[in-house]
């Protein structure tokens, strides 16, 4: 059975038309040698070299196998909606229905229904494949949320769960209608006073630490449901975000370095 140190040597070595072969071998070898994780495998630091030694590599894109390095990679982050505004910023997987299916079921797990099927429907308007797929888990999707919904009505009648129902309809929003035309304003698909959109900040904890950089990564825009000051959302505008989040520390020790400097 091949060995790191042979893995390393292949990597260090490969004169081949399809690097991307080598690191998603190497990261399978670690998940099988490893399968409890932690500092030994590494798994979070050779992701992390993964996706920067194949940064700027267009024709990986949308390849299937780039875009799960990636999510691999963002299970190993402190925030992985981050990593997901990043990837669509930067146009990676985002005719993959994965990234949308991952993104989503992020943002449910975080209570955000709505922020949830905006990304489905992102997806769906991008027929991201395989779209049946697609289809099936915001299907699903819907169908949780109609349960929840009904349940919390029968236990609260006067709460205010009745906007999250119009997530069980097809809607027709995208990511797209948020960011609107021009200096025109837009209001948000699904409305509720206190849904806005924010610049995300670059001193915010999930900034990667140290000199770790992406070259011209644009940034995102992420919503604040904890604010309650404008029902409408404002025009965004692309912000510099230099590199995706940082791995959890518990399970990597990489010594930062610049994402340039060919390790």
């Amino acid at each position: 059975m091949l060995c790191f140190r042979e893995f390393e040597a292949e990597i260090r070595f490969y004169s081949g038309d399809d690097p991307l072969d080598v690191w998603e071998r190497y990261v399978k070898w670690t998940e099988q040698a490893f399968p409890g994780g932690g500092k030994d495998g590494n798994l979070a630091g050779v992701l992390e070299r993964a996706v920067q030694a194949l940064h700027g590599q267009q024709r990986y894109y949308k390849d299937p196998r780039y875009l799960n390095l990636w999510l691999k990679f963002g299970d190993c982050c402190k925030e992985p909606l981050d990593l997901y505004g990043y990837l669509h910023s930067q146009e990676i997987g985002t005719m993959l229905a994965p990234l949308y299916i991952t993104w989503a079921e992020a943002l449910e797990a975080r209570g955000s229904f709505r922020k949830a099927d905006l990304i489905f429907q992102e997806g769906l308007q991008r027929k991201a494949e395989p779209l049946d797929k697609l289809q099936a888990h915001h299907k699903q999707f819907q169908a949780r949320v109609s349960r929840q919904t009904l349940l919390a009505l029968e236990e609260s009648p006067d709460g205010d769960n009745m906007g999250l129902l119009e997530i069980a309809e097809p809607q027709r929003s995208s990511l797209a209608d948020l960011k609107g035309r021009g200096k025109k304003k837009v209001r948000a698909p699904i409305s509720r006073v206190g849904d806005v959109v924010k610049v995300m900040n670059p001193n915010r904890s999930c900034q990667p630490q140290a000199s770790l950089q992406l070259p011209n990564a644009q940034g995102f825009a992420v919503f604040d449901e904890n604010c309650v000051s404008a029902p409408e959302i404002p025009t965004l505008t692309a912000q510099s975000w230099p590199a995706p989040p940082v791995p959890r520390a518990k399970e990597n020790e990489l010594s930062a370095g610049p994402w340039n400097s060919g390790r």
